[in-house]
């Protein structure tokens, strides 16, 4: 049965502004890459808003529009980049560095990518150990940090002459904390942020800015950065919507797959074995302990929330989940995940199954930042406010609305997403539940 009606989505007029705090492999993989496919030399793959379709109705009915022509999703051919580093870097000598794309790629578009550079960071070695950089900001306070980068987005918004703006966080993954009485509202976050409280991280600092702006926020990284109540509070009372955390790519993208697979089949678990090696910046970061502990308990989750070993406790109540990340420099952006899976057959009988993942890192997040960038941008439009947990498709570790915990299955966060984009125009919902209905 059709809905009555959709939601009214304005317009995707003028140019998008993309904020990325961080502007290191990922961000310049993000950035090249999308002025790659707009000037035809290469294909946005993996990128579900460009490549994407989205099946309307019955099967019968052979209606599967692409993505980008069925909602009000932006065109990236009028989008302008921006960010801050803690490196002077512009865009091309960053991602020269990266080493992710070849240079003779890169050179075809130099003359754009050296035209991006970052503003100075907000930085606090506290936070990220590992990691040092000349392009910083003073302040006198965190709130005037703040306020920097308030005057940094107007200045950027009107140089570029931006309609809109939304951000997403491409920064190095911070030391782990749990929020403090700081996070518990809105208005102790900003005395906090007056005060320098010692609680409040760079990262915090900048979605509280963007916050304030009405600029839409996405956290590519495990960091407490949105996930807290006085950011929820702003975000609610501005009307702009959040979301995150953690890009999912490699090694949990295929725990999100295959842990559905087990688990529909009732196939046992006794242990999963995850070990990675990574030379990038990432993993220079995450050879600090309290980064890692930051990248782990995001990663820790995910078989937990898809097995339910609460409700299967003979097949998962038992399980030895192991997560390890070793820096290796000589890999560089080209990390290598290898997997032991113990499970359990028919009479408990054992059986194993072994992945050895070699990906790359920022080829894989680059096409989720679009995505969220593009997805943030039409939920501000729609006027979808506060967590947005129909992108948890993107997420190691969905955020989600208060008491609910989050969904990691892979196969239906992709469903809700589609739906969702279903309910704003005001079509059927997809729920497979038989041929003489909608399967």
């Amino acid at each position: 049965m059709a809905l009555k009606k959709g939601v009214d989505v304005k317009p995707a007029t003028g140019k998008l502004g993309i904020l990325l705090p961080g502007m290191g492999a990922v961000a310049t993989t993000f950035i090249a890459g999308v002025i790659a496919v707009r000037r035809g030399l290469a294909k946005p793959i993996g990128s579900l808003t460009q490549m994407g379709t989205i099946r309307l109705g019955k099967r019968t009915d052979a209606t599967s529009p692409m993505l980008k022509d069925y909602v009000s999703i932006a065109p990236i051919d009028n989008v302008a980049f921006g960010g801050w580093d803690i490196f002077h870097d512009d865009a091309y000598a960053a991602a020269v560095r990266a080493g992710v794309l070849d240079t003779r790629l890169l050179d075809q578009m130099k003359d754009e990518l050296e035209a991006i550079k970052p503003m100075p960071a907000v930085f606090e070695q506290t936070w990220v150990k590992k990691l040092n950089g000349p392009n910083v900001k003073k302040g006198t306070s965190k709130m005037d940090l703040a306020e920097q980068v308030m005057e940094d987005i107007k200045k950027f918004k009107a140089t570029n002459n931006c309609d809109r703006l939304v951000a997403v966080w491409c920064g190095s993954t911070e030391v782990y904390r749990k929020p403090t009485e700081t996070h518990s509202t809105l208005a102790k976050f900003e005395e906090g942020l007056r005060n320098s409280s010692d609680d409040i991280a760079p990262s915090q600092i900048y979605a509280y800015a963007c916050l304030k702006l009405g600029v839409p926020y996405a956290n590519g990284a495990p960091n407490l950065a949105v996930d807290f109540p006085a950011a929820i509070e702003l975000a609610r009372k501005n009307q702009v919507p959040i979301s995150g955390k953690d890009f999912k790519t490699g090694q949990t993208l295929m725990k999100t797959i295959l842990a559905p697979g087990f688990k529909a089949r009732l196939l046992g678990l006794q242990g999963w074995y995850s070990t990675n090696i990574l030379g990038n910046r990432d993993g220079e970061v995450l050879d600090d302990p309290e980064s890692f502990k930051s990248k782990e308990v995001t990663k820790l989750g995910v078989l937990d929330h898809i097995l339910q070993p609460h409700l299967y406790p003979d097949l998962y109540g038992h399980i030895d989940h192991v997560v390890r990340i070793n820096y290796y420099p000589p890999r560089g952006d080209n990390k290598e995940g290898w997997d032991n899976i113990d499970i359990v057959g028919w009479l408990g009988y054992p059986m194993q199954i072994k992945v050895n993942f070699l990906c790359r890192d920022s080829i894989l997040a680059a096409p989720i930042v679009l995505d969220l960038a593009l997805f943030m941008d039409f939920a501000s439009r729609a006027g979808m406010a506060g967590v947005q947990e129909w992108l948890s498709f993107y997420w190691k570790s969905p955020m989600t609305q208060e008491g609910l915990y989050p969904e990691h299955d892979l196969f239906i966060q992709l469903m809700k997403l589609k739906n969702t984009l279903r309910y704003t125009k005001g079509d059927e919902l997809i729920t497979h539940l038989g041929a003489e209905y909608y399967d």
